[in-house]
């Protein structure tokens, strides 16, 4: 039986338009800076990034009474509205069945170590309710005939968490999320791009007091870089992540996260070394994430040389035809690449190979409409002749029909209609691919309310650094949702979102316009493409799945060196509007140090291999096989258990990056709360963890 879904469905899951965003109102207030005339806007807090993440904290803000605005770089451009998978998935606390054990699951969130306990605690307990509101806004999560939220596997997950609305999960949590903050009368000011964040007082009491911005709308002679000055009390960082550190990505363009824009705040960073990296088709096109379904339905993958000529490249890595297919399901929900999976011709030599292929010069590729050849000398594919996991799977979901596209246009046919609206019909023509990053695990560092180390600003979403070395595929979703939550509480508990009556940004708007003139001079000989190209090349060739203690080593010398010129010779645009990507590459360069720099101190440290990458080193004690033999080029170190309990934290003083080891946060499992001893701590808002001065009651 093939499941029989209507054009006009497929075309409302895959075609999600995004709302209309409404006019944005005047500012009639302007500031004299350095010369320049720069419009005034006032909010009580700013929100940087119109996320998913982002969009949830300003509508819980907003229905808390706070004012707030959402300055966005693109509205519905990031990665919430724009990217995916098969299946995107959101994972929560499972209501189907016999309910979940949020315990439990704050162990499997956290399982990967490198992870705050009392964090993972907090993304469990509070995912039922992000799941919930999220439905109540028109999120059309699937339920069986008793109401149960249809539930299945996905990385990193034993317990079955994983629900979905289909490939196009985020961007719908994005539309209902928008719909509701323009409900609300939230202000969304689009192409607005943050270049430095201000702030007042000194030391201890340090923080912040709004942002400096490009906007195109403000430029005008008397202000030709379009600069604009946001007051607010109070900031919220969801930028999302660094989707442009690497070359091969499968980031939208033009993802920047806030990485560098923390650090030059002063702002602690943490796990900057854990990223994810999985197979996925490129940012040129259409950029989109090969899990799931795509690769369970075990499609041919073949590469091509230069000559035109195909290469059945996995036969050299696999024993057995049977091996070999049922590795490539396996990718459908173990899907992040991981080096102990490179091990017992487990799943990810499958990105081992395919890595090797293009940097080979090979370009590779998925065919749907030929089952995977056999392995030399062995018998042919048969679904029959696969290990139980990947028969029983698919027996389960009645996919055995005799192609893998009609298997994939069984299990999920809205995987093939994602494709076809991007003019690649998958059904009639291969699709080609590659190893890609996706995802940065670390970020700012929070507590679990959201703060970071400046006083008065947030983090939620991508750009907070919350989780560990892996986590469940669709976690980070999830985490968005209940710290979007948990940060407009307690920002509504501070009684601080509210416009600043007085401008007051002086001397740190006059830094940071200074800061920016001096970036920006048209004699510099280092242009945009120039530091993308150098920084990309560099990032994908020593700090993708691959690395060696000495190239990494090498990398940061140069990192260090791009920085160095940056800051003594500066950026030329090339025109006025690319003011702002001169910023943002200056930040991404400086992101780049900070990441290169935690990760040479954690080999340093003796760190092995875990979920970003492989660690490879002729000492090491894990060694790839192949059909062929060992692998010793990418023999590599062994995770040491102690590192699962540190974090690596990263911040800028006196103009360099420092490191310091920290232990990851405690959660004690065997306290239990207890009503009438605890219900006063909510009644005075002394959960908040407020100064007195602050401090403000809930209700």
């Amino acid at each position: 039986m093939t499941i029989d879904v209507p054009q006009a469905i497929l075309d409302a899951l895959t075609d999600v338009p995004m709302p209309r965003l409404p006019a944005e109102r005047p500012t009639p207030e302007t500031v004299g800076v350095r010369g320049l005339n720069l419009p005034v806007y006032r909010a009580g807090c700013v929100i940087v990034g119109s996320g998913a993440a982002g969009l949830r904290a300003a509508v819980e803000l907003r229905r808390r009474g706070g004012d707030v605005v959402v300055v966005s770089q693109s509205a519905w451009g990031g990665t919430s509205a724009c990217s995916g998978s098969d299946k995107q998935t959101l994972h929560t606390a499972n209501t189907a069945d016999r309910g979940d054990n949020c315990l439990a699951m704050a162990r499997a969130i956290r399982a990967g170590g490198a992870m705050d306990e009392d964090t993972a605690y907090v993304e469990a307990v509070g995912s039922s309710r992000a799941m919930a509101s999220l439905q109540f806004m028109g999120l059309p999560l699937p339920q069986d005939p008793l109401g149960g939220t249809l539930r299945y596997q996905t990385d990193h997950d034993e317990a079955g968490r994983a629900t979905s609305c289909g490939p196009r999960t985020s961007r719908l949590m994005v539309k209902v999320l928008a719909e509701e903050a323009i409900r609300l009368g939230v202000p969304i000011h689009n192409h607005t791009t943050v270049a430095r964040i201000l702030t007042e007082g000194d030391a201890a009491g340090r923080r912040v007091s709004g942002v400096l911005a490009f906007r195109g709308k403000d430029r005008s002679d008397a202000n030709p870089l379009g600069l604009a000055v946001y007051l607010a009390p109070v900031l919220v960082l969801a930028a999302g992540g660094p989707g442009e550190l690497y070359r091969d990505s499968v980031y939208p363009n033009g993802c920047f996260g806030s990485l560098g824009l923390a650090l030059e705040a002063g702002i602690d960073l943490v796990n900057l070394t854990e990223s994810q990296f999985g197979i996925g088709t490129r940012r040129e096109g259409f950029p989109w994430n090969l899990s799931g379904s795509y690769v369970q339905a075990i499609p041919h993958v073949y590469s091509v040389d230069g000559q035109g000529r195909e290469h059945h490249f996995l036969a050299d890595y696999y024993r057995t035809t049977r091996e070999l297919a049922s590795n490539l399901f396996r990718k459908g929900y173990q899907w992040p690449f991981h080096a102990t999976r490179m091990l017992d011709f487990g799943s990810s030599l499958v990105d081992l190979a395919i890595w090797r292929e293009g940097r080979a010069g090979r370009r590779v590729f998925m065919d749907f409409n030929r089952n995977p050849l056999p392995v030399p000398g062995d018998r042919p594919f048969d679904l029959r002749q696969l290990d139980e996991d990947a028969r029983a799977y698919l027996g389960t979901a009645g996919a055995i029909q005799g192609l893998p596209i009609e298997r994939l246009r069984h299990m999920n046919p809205l995987a093939i209609e994602l494709y076809r609206r991007y003019k690649v019909d998958i059904a009639a023509e291969p699709l080609e691919f590659a190893v890609n990053n996706q995802h940065m695990n670390g970020g700012i560092a929070v507590d679990v309310w959201g703060r970071s180390s400046l006083a008065r600003c947030y983090a939620v979403g991508e750009a907070a650094g919350t989780h560990g070395v892996t986590r469940p595929g669709g976690a980070a979703l999830n985490a968005g949702q209940v710290f979007g939550t948990r940060v407009a509480e307690h920002i509504a508990a501070t009684g601080l979102a509210r416009p600043p009556e007085v401008a007051a940004a002086g001397p740190a708007l006059d830094q940071a316009v200074a800061a920016v003139h001096a970036l920006l001079r048209p004699e510099s000989p280092l242009r945009v493409r120039a530091i993308r190209a150098e920084v990309q090349a560099r990032m994908s060739e020593h700090c993708g799945i691959i690395c060696d203690p000495e190239g990494v080593a090498r990398a940061l010398v140069e990192a260090r060196a791009l920085n160095a010129q940056v800051r003594t010779q500066g950026i030329a645009p090339d025109r006025a509007s690319e003011a702002a990507r001169a910023v943002q590459w200056q930040q991404m360069a400086l992101a780049s140090e900070a990441v290169l720099t935690a990760l040479n101190r954690f080999i340093g440290l003796g760190g092995g291999s875990r979920g970003a990458r492989a660690i490879c080193d002729p000492a090491g004690d894990g060694l790839p096989m192949a059909r062929s033999g060992p692998l010793e080029p990418y023999r590599f170190r062994k995770e040491r258990a102690e590192h699962r309990g540190e974090q690596i934290v990263v911040r800028m003083a006196q103009g360099r990056i420092e490191l310091e080891l920290r232990p990851n946060r405690a959660f004690d499992e065997t306290a239990r709360p207890f009503f009438e001893r605890d219900w006063p701590a909510w009644l005075t808002g002394a959960i908040f963890d407020l100064p007195a001065a602050t401090g403000r009651a809930p209700c």
